[in-house]
């Protein structure tokens, strides 16, 4: 008897939508299903703003057995939360020296430099220059695999042009993906319109009138194509079926969840608004990330946690009984500070709590042969200074999770003394993806010991 299979690029389609499936045991080749499947390889930068309380970063220990400090501490379980510290790397010593500014502006010149290890050229005109970012690398690695190339996501929005920090330019604080060295990749900052651009995607065989019906009556992306659903569904494996339903569940949740909620950009230069504040729109688009990889629509992605030295207030943390009232920034500027420095503790733990959250969503979707997603993707979390007060470049705070699909050796923290350059890295991290051309990048002069299999 033949074998019902599927092509990874099927859609389910119904009344002017499009919607992708996640990965199923019927879209492996009969003989892959034999065999260890080759899963897709993805890739994650996650930015957050103004540097970090380093130490209370920094694990006094080395090796698989460290202790997890206060910041950190989110990696591991939490009442029914799963630990997610086997899965991480921590890494001590790294140094981005193309991202040390031309006199002031350490905020604009590392987040510019953030994934491109490149200098960015000091002007607020149009002859901005810096060089292209790892994730866009492995986008043109992987082009025409997916449906998108690459997705740039934030929180804050903004125009990249004018004066955003003593003479650098708005492209370099508000953007972390350059398709080239001229050339940065403004990020989209509404989930809404995340949402409809991955899963709500025309059908050009359809007419204008059936489009306009969909929206008129806002039918449900599910409910337009519950026909097609129906008919494949009955055609596939227990194990298939359960996964789409489990799918088409999660997305209904999320199309309910964001329908519900009023997400607007944020206005260049203003603290975001329109929500109830940054928890909503950050859990929204960690939600879009995770569905993005599981349906296999792009395998690249930049998410900026908020722009280069934000001034966020966050109100809902609180500091020995008091909610925070000063603005990041300012705190990062913190003088030695105690009451400063234990705000910053406050937002840098919950800012890893969002990166574990991710890890965690990618964690519980599994891949046709059993692996999650964590397991074959590279996420890689950081911010464009160590500390606030002294804007260093070096001894950089970085986590890298996922395995590559088995290619890095998780679940320890590495302490380098030689100052090696985040280029490094990426040169470790584009190999371990299977990107093998990536053999140099940014300043570097080779590939990151210790941290491959």
């Amino acid at each position: 008897m033949s074998r019902f299979t599927l092509s990874r690029r099927t859609l389910l389609r119904g009344l002017g939508t499009a919607l992708a499936l996640p990965s199923l045991e019927a879209m492996l080749p009969s003989v892959a299903r034999a065999q260890t499947a080759m899963n897709p390889r993805r890739f994650v930068a996650f930015y957050v703003p103004c540097g970090i309380r380093m130490n209370r970063w920094t694990p006094t220990d080395t090796g698989a057995g460290y202790t997890l400090t206060s910041i950190l501490s989110p990696l591991g379980a939490s009442g029914s939360l799963p630990s997610v510290k086997d899965d991480t790397l921590v890494l001590t010593g790294l140094a981005n020296r193309p991202a040390r500014p031309d006199g002031p502006g350490d905020h604009a010149s590392g987040t510019g430099a953030f994934i491109t290890n490149a200098h960015p050229f000091k002007t607020n005109g149009a002859n901005i220059k810096n060089g292209i970012s790892f994730d866009q690398v492995l986008a043109n690695a992987w082009r025409g695999q997916t449906r998108f190339a690459s997705l740039e996501l934030g929180i804050d929005g903004g125009a990249a042009s004018g004066d955003c920090d003593s003479g650098y330019s708005c492209a370099y604080a508000r953007n972390i993906a350059w398709a080239s060295e001229t050339q940065p990749l403004a990020k989209e900052t509404n989930p809404q319109s995340v949402f409809d651009r991955l899963f709500a995607g025309v059908d050009p065989n359809q007419t204008a009138q059936a489009v306009a019906k969909r929206k008129l009556y806002r039918q449900s992306v599910l409910d337009a194509v519950k026909e097609d659903t129906s008919s494949l569904q009955s055609r596939l494996g227990a194990t298939d079926k359960r996964k789409v339903d489990e799918y088409l569940t999660g997305v209904r949740d999320l199309e309910v969840r964001i329908a519900q909620e009023t997400a607007t950009s944020c206005s260049p230069g203003t603290r975001p608004n329109g929500w109830t504040d940054i928890r909503d729109k950050a859990d929204q688009m960690l939600d879009l990330i995770a569905f993005s990889f599981q349906c296999d629509l792009t395998r690249s992605v930049t998410y900026m946690q908020q722009n280069a030295g934000s001034g966020y207030v966050y109100r809902f943390l609180n500091v020995g009984g008091s909610p925070i009232t000063e603005g990041h920034h300012s705190l990062s500027h913190h003088g030695g500070s105690a009451a400063k420095n234990d705000a910053l503790e406050a937002i840098g733990r919950w800012e890893v709590e969002q990166f574990a959250k991710l890890c965690r969503k990618l964690k519980a979707i599994q891949e046709a042969d059993g692996t999650s997603v964590l397991d074959n993707s590279a996420l890689f979390f950081s911010s464009e200074i160590e500390d606030g007060d002294s804007h260093s470049h070096f001894n950089m705070p970085i986590l890298v999770a996922g395995k590559a699909g088995g290619a890095l050796r998780t679940g320890q923290h590495q302490r380098y003394t030689n100052q090696p350059s985040v280029g490094n890295l990426f040169v470790s991290l584009g190999q371990a993806l299977g990107v093998s051309s990536v053999t140099q990048f940014g300043d570097s002069n080779g590939a990151l010991q210790g941290i491959t299999v």
